[in-house]
C-alpha cells in the first residue's frame, strides 16, 4: 500500500498520511499507565530505527476499504495488568484519534 491515502466526498478531498496517524497512535500510547516504550514489528525496522528515528516506530498503520487499521507493539511495565494497559491505550488512541478525524476500525 502507498504511504497516503486520498480520500473524496461531496465537500471535497483529504490526503492521509500513514506518518502522521502512525505518529498521533505513538504519542498516545506512550504517554498511557503502564507503557515503558514501543518495539519493533521486525528486525529491519529495529535496524531503520538505529540509522534514522522513525516516527512510525513501534507502529503499524494500514489503510482498509472501511477505515484505518493501527497495530501497536508495546513493551509494558512488569507487574502491571495487561488488560488494563490495553484498555488504556485503546481508549487514548480512540480519543485522540476521534479529536484529529476519523478513530480506527481496529486496533491491535
Amino acid at each position: 500500500m502507498s504511504e497516503t491515502e486520498n480520500r473524496h466526498n461531496e465537500l471535497g478531498s483529504i490526503l492521509i498520511q500513514k506518518e502522521a496517524i502512525a505518529s498521533i497512535a505513538r504519542q498516545s500510547t506512550l504517554t498511557s499507565y503502564g507503557v515503558v516504550g514501543l518495539a519493533p514489528k521486525d528486525l529491519v525496522e529495529n535496524i531503520r530505527q538505529v540509522l534514522k528515528r522513525d516516527a512510525k516506530y513501534g507502529v503499524d498503520v494500514t489503510f482498509d476499504h472501511d477505515g484505518l487499521i493501527i497495530d501497536l507493539y508495546i513493551v509494558v511495565e512488569y507487574g502491571t495488568r495487561i488488560k488494563s494497559i490495553t484498555n488504556s491505550i485503546v481508549n487514548s488512541v480512540k480519543y485522540k484519534r476521534r479529536k484529529n478525524g476519523r478513530g480506527p476500525r481496529a486496533q491491535n
